[in-house]
């Protein structure tokens, strides 16, 4: 588990391969099972610490994604493409991927994204520029997405 600040706790998980998953409920927390996973846990801790300092735009830590369908890929791929401090409606980022009609499907994949932060969803906005749902029905979701926004809107690089 990991904490930073004004932020929840975040639980980050990983596999041989990267990190699998990174969620603000750390109800059930999994040990890390070997070395090379505990590695990528440290690396992404040490990332987001930087994040979370505005001492960081983007990632490097590998990520493993191991769940969602082809349309769930491609939305998170589309994320992140998104740049740090910037954002993209729901609409543009259907458009993007070639599905314009699928801007509650491009919701509900962000909703299922493994990955936040580092699979930037929180850079989704509706089409009027407001704050929509992040990370489902958790119970800082939408404090949690502003405050991300806030501070990479704050950020000095």
């Amino acid at each position: 588990m990991f904490h930073f600040s004004d932020f929840p706790p975040i639980e980050i998980q990983a596999n041989s391969k990267g990190i699998t998953s990174l969620t603000f409920d750390t109800s059930s927390p999994k040990l890390p099972e070997s070395e090379r996973e505990k590695l990528f846990i440290q690396q992404a801790q040490l990332e987001l610490a930087e994040y979370f300092c505005q001492k960081r735009k983007s990632f490097s830590v590998p990520l493993s994604l191991q769940t969602g369908t082809i349309f769930q890929q491609k939305v998170w791929q589309a994320l992140l493409a998104i740049p740090y401090g910037e954002t993209r409606s729901y609409q543009e980022i259907a458009t993007l991927i070639d599905s314009p009609k699928a801007v509650r499907a491009i919701g509900q994949a962000n909703k299922k994204n493994p990955l936040a932060i580092f699979i930037p969803c929180h850079r989704v906005i509706g089409k009027n520029g407001q704050l929509t749902g992040y990370m489902g029905a958790h119970a800082h979701s939408l404090s949690v997405k502003h405050k991300l926004l806030q501070l990479e809107k704050t950020a000095d690089f």
